[in-house]
């Protein structure tokens, strides 16, 4: 029997590797976009999308950057996701087009539901995803599986974890 929590299967991301990830992901996405293969702007979902959205515009060359911020976790349990601040109505112009919306991750895929319904013409793409979420992105770079937990860098501090087989 495993009595281990759902957090407990955890996939543990370093500075490093999101930012190898996020770099892998921007070069899938290079030369994609609706015009010409250039893309608009980048708009990160905070709070996970801001690291992954600032390298794939880096590497891309895209000087436009905006936010939607949308809230769907407290702590570690899923809630209705609900939009507490969205990215400039100008900037997303007609549904979205030429628009590329980043994400650390799909999960459940009601953060990106929600998002894709404001702008369907969209580009959304996550560096991980996850198999009950991934029909509502369209570029990501790896899937984990559904138990699994993903630990961000920004989520964690130093210190000891108890090996996953136990002592």
């Amino acid at each position: 029997m495993n009595d281990r929590l759902p957090h407990e299967k955890g996939f543990h991301i370093s500075w490093d590797q999101i930012h190898r990830d996020s770099r892998a992901l921007a070069w899938r996405l290079d030369k994609q976009g609706p015009d010409g293969g250039q893309w608009r702007a980048v708009v990160a979902i905070t709070r996970g999308g801001l690291a992954p959205a600032m390298i794939i515009a880096r590497e891309l060359d895209i000087r436009v950057v905006d936010t939607i911020s949308v809230k769907s976790y407290d702590n570690q349990t899923q809630a209705d996701a609900i939009v507490l601040k969205a990215p400039q109505a100008e900037l997303m112009g007609d549904e979205g087009e030429g628009i590329l919306v980043i994400d650390d991750l799909v999960d459940t895929g009601k953060t990106l539901e929600l998002v894709r319904k404001l702008f369907p013409k969209a580009h959304f793409a996550t560096v991980y995803a996850k198999p009950m979420g991934r029909d509502m992105v369209d570029s990501f770079i790896t899937e984990v599986s559904q138990d699994t937990w993903i630990f961000f860098p920004w989520d964690m501090a130093l210190q000891y974890v108890e090996p996953y087989r136990g002592r």
